[in-house]
């Protein structure tokens, strides 16, 4: 999986689970939800993501054939 395919389906599946949990458990993970609309939102000006730091250190999106 590409790295930037690996971020959208972290960011969707957080704001999914963030939901979820405000309408079963308590509407004060809508502030995850919130958290999760910056960090995309300043991700988009400052090209710095910090998912994308974490998943690279993950070794997230790397591949052996990289360079061919």
């Amino acid at each position: 999986m590409k790295l930037e395919n690996a971020i959208r389906a972290l960011a969707g599946t957080f704001i999914l689970v963030s939901l979820a949990l405000a309408h079963y458990v308590s509407p004060n993970w809508l502030w995850f939800t919130a958290f999760v609309g910056a960090n995309l939102l300043q991700s988009a000006f400052t090209g710095f993501c910090p998912a994308e730091t974490i998943l690279k250190k993950l070794g997230v999106g790397g591949s052996c054939c990289a360079g061919k």
